[in-house]
């Protein structure tokens, strides 16, 4: 959102509601103007402010201008400036190592559970959609997405045919992060799923499923026929029901059951 688009979002207020003062004092200007400017993501006009204030247009440059001196003149950690045909606060130049520091400290920090989560989803679903990933968490995830991309752990990959949505996919720096050397190195999901994923949630896949049917809900079930020449209510002596296998035990194949000849 722009300045002048900050300033235009107006709250309805009541018809007694008093209307700001035309008559500021140059100190009550100043503290006027300082406060907005600490409020806006982009450079404001000079004509923006001098509405938001009821003030000459002439007198708010003015006031800028003294100002910008004003915090030049003390060495202030930060400055007014003149920019994109507005102004705005930016940081000085030779405190930019302070800065740099401090942000980079910042980006240091552990990931949250949710970051967490969005990341694995991308990492073994991309190229990926914000609204694919959504789907498979059950939450929006724009603002971890958003996190992910400012720590450089994803970037986008061009768009999706159909919708037109964004892709996107990990990077670099997520290979660096893990001690991966490439995304063949990811682990594979099926030794972290529980014996049984339907006896927590119905409507999830079995522990039998492919991992990309874990990470895909609209994946189709498999469906189950009854074998050649056996009716539905026949026992099937030939092969053990699915049913009655363990858990985390591998079905025997037809070849190792053997036809019971011999």
């Amino acid at each position: 959102m722009t300045g002048d688009q900050l300033l235009e979002l107006q709250p309805t207020l009541p018809a007694d509601f008093p209307e700001p003062p035309g008559g500021l004092d140059d100190r009550q200007l100043r503290a006027a103007l300082e406060a907005i400017l600490l409020v806006v993501d982009e450079p404001v006009s000079e004509a923006t402010l001098a509405d938001a204030l009821s003030q000459p247009v002439d007198r708010v440059a003015g006031t800028l201008a003294a100002l910008s001196a004003e915090y030049e003149a003390e060495g202030r950690g930060f400055d007014l400036r003149r920019a994109a045909g507005g102004w705005r606060y930016y940081t000085r130049a030779e405190q930019a190592r302070h800065v740099e520091r401090f942000v980079l400290d910042g980006q240091q920090t552990r990931l949250t559970q949710a970051a967490l989560e969005t990341l694995a989803v991308i990492a073994y679903k991309q190229p990926v959609t914000r609204s694919r990933v959504a789907a498979i968490r059950g939450v929006n995830c724009d603002g971890v997405i958003r996190t992910l991309l400012t720590r450089g752990l994803v970037e986008e990959a061009g768009t999706e045919p159909e919708t037109g949505a964004h892709l996107y996919r990990t990077t670099s720096v997520f290979l660096e992060k893990l001690g991966l050397d490439s995304l063949d190195q990811l682990p594979p999901l099926a030794p972290f799923l529980p014996d049984d994923v339907s006896a927590l949630d119905p409507d999830a896949p079995s522990s039998e499923s492919s991992e990309a049917d874990v990470l895909d809900p609209d994946a189709p079930a498999p469906e189950v026929s009854a074998p050649p020449g056996h009716s539905a209510g026949a026992p099937d002596e030939a092969a053990p029901s699915p049913s009655a296998s363990v858990p985390n035990q591998v079905a025997a194949s037809p070849e190792a059951a053997g036809d019971g000849s011999g």
